[in-house]
């Protein structure tokens, strides 16, 4: 009877879960509640501006299409951001794998003549390759020089950028677009629409795929909780004969495949050839919707289907009223300086948690006394 009552007090781990959720809650509310507060503020139509935020996106199929295209690439970088940021690595070069997995696309879709079936499948394929490589070698730079990988990282970003440029402006460019841009991809090498009128494409079935396999690799599977594991103590990790660096190194090239698969994923859907001029954000963004799902998969897409739905709630309110979509970026703001804050909500949780202890003593010591 007193081990009944001792299970059903509620544990440090419960506890410190339900506070995580609680925060990221209150992160988005507060964040949502200072967006309509500035528009309150400033436009000449406030009640017009929140509708079209609030329902814009949902208003119509096209839309609605938007919100599933927007949603599709943060889904990738996403799960991306997750297994690289659980193994503790603050490596930033999702965002230069997915330009680069783009181009690894590219070359397939441009160079290569493959089966209908085949040629998506090669071209995803070696974008996840292209990806996997940049995510090492900051990775190993980290294992090996003890360079910080936040620092190295972010540097290569800028590495992805030129050499992409470089490939696509030299070696891949059609004179004949009128613009710096590759050759037109074959057909066989697109990615099929799911819905006329709309640009919502078969990325979205592979993203939903890696993320349901992202949380089973991560929360199933021996090798995720050896990243999870390293992330939380490496220490105690490589006393327990866990081998830290190589659990490391493998959580950031597996995250960088993740990330080049994203990027292949989305110029193969989106585009009848590649367009990029610069970096396009979608690895950062990864970033922040992997700290609103606490960097587990599971949760990745919802995170990534909010902030797909606050972009394409801003911009329609930008068409349509007189707030400009920057409003977005003061949001996203809020939300990540409110679930990095380490003492935000400190002290309840602090109280929860020794109530929770003081609760599980007390039973113990009636369940010995009556014995």
């Amino acid at each position: 009877m007193g081990s009944a009552k001792v299970k059903a007090v509620k544990t440090a781990k419960d506890i410190e879960k339900q506070f995580n959720m609680l925060r990221m809650l209150l992160a988005v509310g507060i964040a949502l509640g200072v967006a309509f507060l500035i528009i309150v503020f400033i436009s000449d139509n406030p009640m017009g501006a929140i509708k079209s935020f609030m329902f814009g996106p949902v208003s119509t199929m096209r839309r609605m299409g938007n919100l599933i295209e927007v949603m599709t690439p943060l889904l990738f970088t996403g799960v991306a951001v997750c297994l690289i940021f659980s193994a503790n690595q603050t490596n930033m070069s999702v965002e230069g794998g997915f330009l680069v997995g783009a181009v690894g696309a590219t070359i397939v879709a441009t160079k290569l003549t493959l089966p209908g079936i085949i040629h998506p499948i090669v071209s995803i394929a070696l974008g996840g390759v292209f990806g996997a490589i940049v995510c090492f070698i900051p990775a190993i730079l980290y294992v090996k020089c003890d360079a910080k990988p936040v620092v190295s990282s972010l540097m290569m970003n800028y590495v992805c950028l030129y050499f992409s440029l470089g490939i696509i402006n030299h070696i891949l460019r059609d004179p004949a677009a009128g613009f710096l841009a590759s050759f037109k991809f074959a057909e066989t090498s697109r990615l099929s629409r799911l819905l006329p009128g709309t640009s919502i494409h078969s990325g979205i079935i592979i993203a939903l795929v890696v993320a349901t396999l992202g949380y089973f690799y991560l929360y199933k599977s021996k090798r995720g909780y050896e990243i999870r594991m390293v992330g939380k103590n490496p220490e105690f990790s490589a006393y327990s004969g866990i081998p830290v660096k190589k659990v490391l190194l493998n959580a950031q090239i597996l995250g960088g495949f993740v990330a080049g698969m994203g990027g292949a994923v989305e110029v193969l859907g989106m585009y009848k050839r590649f367009q990029y001029q610069g970096l396009t954000n979608h690895g950062f963004d990864g970033i922040l919707v992997g700290i609103i799902a606490g960097y587990n998969p599971k949760l990745v897409p919802l995170a990534a289907a909010f902030l797909a739905y606050v972009r394409v709630g801003a911009d329609v309110m930008a068409r349509t009223d007189d707030i400009p979509i920057e409003l977005v970026s003061i949001i996203q703001a809020i939300i990540i300086m409110l679930v990095v804050a380490e003492r935000f909500l400190h002290k309840l949780k602090h109280k929860k948690l020794v109530e929770a202890a003081e609760k599980q003593l007390s039973i113990k010591e009636v369940a010995v006394n009556g014995q």
